[in-house]
């Protein structure tokens, strides 16, 4: 139970609407990027691409503490979302200094910023989630003033280096909790976090995944009949069962959905209903999401107000 199968393929993914893979004839102009992208000649590494700029001063330093410099100066190629240094700047005071003393917090920060791979602006406004080195997945949003990473602002797009491109943002953006500690952060899902523990699956959604987690507040729980969650715990094959069924593999937003109904398969193995209303609701086995889209660094959280069960139609 501690290695959850990936099964979510490309007929899942075009059942959901996702946009099939970018084939390289199929990229199109960058009508949503800002004004001011340019192209540098690609004569440098990103390091000294960003050294020669003179406004990743703070960025360079952190780079050197965290001992990353050779990695950028490496064959990559890599995506680098740049902060300048006014971006780290606006950080509340003390943060710079606090990271710039603590490796391991700073090597999370900075490859949170980081891409394996070459992604122009013309592919970045193209995806949902941008899946870093760091390990979790930044969320990419496009508007008429053009493109954001995770509410970070894109300034200038497109600045070639010999092992890599950069895009200039706006703010320092941090990588997200995991599902178990998003949920545990929240505060509202103490039941669940108890369940998942006793059902020793804390590992498992603290993994990779990602995954899309249908999770019952604690109200949810309260409505069971009385003994219900007792009895659960005490019985782990039961518990995993039923928590299990509650996972999906993959990272479903609900703009994701089309309106109608569509039969998933869960972690656990059997399948879920889920139905999308023309207003935009979204319930699972009947079970109204009250809050969806949270999201976390390895997958998203969608809540709702009751426990459903593989039994449930």
């Amino acid at each position: 139970m501690k290695h959850l199968s990936l099964f979510l393929a490309a007929g899942a993914l075009a059942t959901f609407g996702f946009a099939a893979p970018i084939q390289a004839d199929e990229v199109p102009s960058c009508g949503a990027c800002p004004s001011t992208m340019a192209k540098s000649v690609a004569s440098k590494d990103i390091v000294d691409t960003a050294v020669a700029a003179g406004s990743f001063k703070t960025l360079a330093t952190a780079l050197k503490a965290a001992d990353l410099i050779p990695t950028l100066k490496g064959k990559g190629p890599f995506t680098v979302f740049a902060p300048t240094d006014a971006a780290f700047a606006a950080l509340p005071a003390g943060t710079v200094e606090s990271l710039l003393k603590d490796k391991a917090a700073l090597t999370q920060v900075l490859t949170y910023h980081v891409v394996a791979g070459r992604v122009p602006a013309s592919q970045v406004v193209n995806i949902n989630f941008a899946e870093t080195v760091q390990g979790s997945a930044a969320r990419v949003t496009t508007d008429t003033n053009g493109v954001m990473i995770d509410g970070a602002r894109v300034v200038k797009a497109d600045v070639e280096a010999s092992n890599g491109i950069i895009h200039v943002i706006d703010k320092v953006i941090l990588p997200r909790k995991d599902i178990v500690d998003t949920a545990v952060a929240a505060g509202s899902f103490k039941t669940l976090v108890t369940a998942v523990k006793a059902a020793d699956l804390v590992e498992t959604l603290k993994g990779k995944g990602p995954f899309t987690v249908f999770a019952p507040a604690d109200a949810a729980f309260a409505k069971l009949p009385a003994g219900t969650v007792g009895n659960l715990v005490k019985d782990k094959p039961a518990l995993q069962k039923i928590l299990t069924y509650h996972v999906i593999s993959g990272r479903i937003l609900s703009s994701d959905l089309k309106v109608g109904t569509v039969e998933v398969k869960t972690v656990q193995g059997g399948n879920v209903l889920v139905t999308k209303s023309k207003d935009g609701s979204v319930r699972i086995n009947g079970a109204k999401v009250t809050a969806a889209d949270v999201l976390a660094g390895n997958g998203v959280i969608h809540v709702i107000d009751t426990v459903i069960t593989p039994e449930q139609p």
